[in-house]
């Protein structure tokens, strides 16, 4: 037999309303009753009906988070550090959140048909990471959606995408991350070094990262000089972010035949195939060619050598999201937060080699 509220409430020796409110969180109960409840949970091995709850509430402690690769360590960290902040504050239970992590391997479909689920769940939050699909489309049907839950009082929070166009009194974050000024600075760094001939391995064309990065790799040629932009059409190729496809994308550049002394690939997962494929070559890193990432993951810092990227806030970017859609934080006004990113110079990247210089 499952344990009641009521049982709960004689255990600790008090009212079924002061466990309720315990178990809410939403009302002030003095420390040491408090105390006493959750020993008689914890004693009794109380299980809160969720489903009742939510409908009682007509919402519950579950907050949706949809990811395209949770394998990703992008995604990982990010959800990590986003499910880390949903936990109860000063050890509370009636703080905590449910995070129900939803793998949508980037399909637009599957965004959409888990906001459905996640809305007949009566989800308490959702927080919608990574590119957006940049199609109007779906475009249209998500901001639909979106605005649904959000006028139904859902909190979402957009986390690493552009905001997308619902009614500014709706409960709807976002929070952005500078990929375009990283993707310019790294391009800068580049350019200081003296490499001209800069090869390009972006990410899926249609996704709202991939756009912002190369357009702040474009801006920064374009700055040295309109030429060199013109010439990284040339030295670019789309691939998907994994390992895999960064080194199938360095194969092309290198059968293309069309000389380079630096590769900037879409992410790092996707910069360690660029080397895998250029050591497989013979080519030395950063002798011969200059390798740079995105992101700066762990792994990074153990590449041999150890890559130049540029850093992704996703810790912060994660405690950020939990606090909005939980509501311990406001959004500022205009609901969007832009997280800046950092150059991280390490050894992947010198001086092209004598006589390489365009």
């Amino acid at each position: 037999m499952a344990v009641t509220l009521a049982e709960v409430a004689e255990q600790a020796g008090v009212s079924p309303a002061t466990v309720s409110r315990v178990l809410n969180g939403g009302y002030p109960v003095a420390g040491g009753t408090r105390t006493r409840v959750e020993r008689a949970i914890e004693e009794l091995g109380y299980v809160a009906n969720g489903p009742a709850r939510a409908l009682a509430a007509a919402t519950s402690d579950l907050v949706g988070v949809l990811v395209h690769d949770v394998a990703d360590s992008f995604f990982g960290i990010l959800a990590g550090s986003l499910q880390s902040a949903l936990g109860p504050e000063g050890g509370h239970l009636g703080s905590r959140r449910l995070a129900v992590v939803c793998n949508t391997e980037g399909e637009p479909t599957a965004e959409l048909a888990y906001l459905t689920l996640l809305e007949g769940q009566r989800a308490g939050g959702v927080v919608l990471t990574g590119g957006a699909v940049e199609d109007p489309a779906h475009t249209a049907a998500l901001t639909a959606r979106v605005a649904r839950m959000a006028a139904a009082g859902v909190p979402v929070v957009l986390c690493g995408r552009p905001p997308l166009s619902v009614p500014a009194a709706l409960p709807v974050a976002t929070v952005m991350f500078d990929d375009h000024g990283g993707a310019f600075r790294l391009a800068e760094h580049l350019l200081s070094l003296g490499h001209r001939r800069i090869a390009y391995v972006a990410g899926p064309p249609g996704l709202s990262t991939t756009r912002e990065r190369l357009a702040g790799h474009r801006a920064a040629l374009h700055r040295q000089d309109p030429v060199l932009a013109g010439a990284c059409e040339a030295l670019t190729v789309h691939a998907s972010f994994d390992r895999h496809a960064g080194y199938d994308a360095t194969r092309e550049l290198l059968r293309r035949g069309a000389p380079f002394t630096a590769v900037v690939a879409a992410n790092d997962t996707v910069a360690t195939g660029v080397a895998a494929a250029l050591r497989e070559e013979g080519i030395r890193i950063p002798e011969d060619v200059s390798v740079a990432g995105f992101d700066d993951l762990p792994f990074c810092v153990d590449t041999a050598p150890a890559l130049t990227t540029v850093r992704v806030p996703l810790r912060e970017a994660g405690a950020l999201a939990a606090q909005l859609v939980t509501g311990r934080r406001l959004p500022p006004p205009g609901g969007i937060t832009t997280l800046p990113t950092e150059l991280m110079v390490r050894g992947s990247t010198a001086p092209p080699p004598p006589g390489s210089r365009s």
